[in-house]
């Protein structure tokens, strides 16, 4: 059975604190349990995380795109592969945005990568602009922007307040991945 939303929002999960991903793919395990057709678009990773994993054993009709290789952004500013990357995973995101039967849809880091100047701020406005009715959108990553916040129905803001990063502990696979 398909569901379908009689009205769909614009959810965001921004801040420096750590859940944004994590509480964006908890959405969707939610709304897959409902039936709903789900599409996870990233950008700047590259589909190597334990949600992504978990979301491929568990829920394989959920589909998962990743466009970057996981590295980061170089103070001088993103390399052409990585705005080549965002561009891609933009089109597709429209392209999505066109399937008449789509759910939800999350686009997970674009905030990031707006942030990052790998793709303009404008393109997440457009994509709020164009959302079908009865689609339901969520944006991830940090500094959202106030563009992006105004257009939203609901922001989330994760607020580190204390973060083992900072004592200089690194990512842990299963647990920041």
């Amino acid at each position: 059975m398909m569901a379908s939303l009689e009205r769909g929002l614009v959810q965001v999960y921004t801040g420096d604190g750590k859940g944004k991903t994590t509480a964006a793919f908890g959405q969707a395990l939610r709304a897959w349990g409902r039936g709903f057709k789900i599409c996870i678009i990233q950008f700047l990773k590259d589909g190597c995380s334990g949600e992504v994993a978990a979301l491929k054993e568990a829920a394989p009709e959920i589909e998962i795109f990743s466009f970057g290789d996981g590295s980061f952004v170089p103070p001088e500013g993103p390399s052409r592969l990585q705005v080549d990357q965002a561009s891609r995973a933009v089109g597709l995101a429209r392209i999505k945005m066109s399937e008449d039967d789509l759910d939800l849809l999350i686009l997970d880091e674009i905030c990031s990568a707006a942030a990052l100047n790998v793709l303009d701020r404008d393109e997440i406005i457009t994509l709020i602009g164009i959302k079908p009715r009865c689609l339901e959108l969520i944006l991830t990553g940090r500094n959202a922007g106030r563009e992006v916040i105004g257009a939203a129905d609901l922001v989330t803001e994760m607020r580190a307040l204390k973060h083992p990063f900072s004592e200089g502990i690194a990512p842990r696979k299963g647990i920041e991945y």
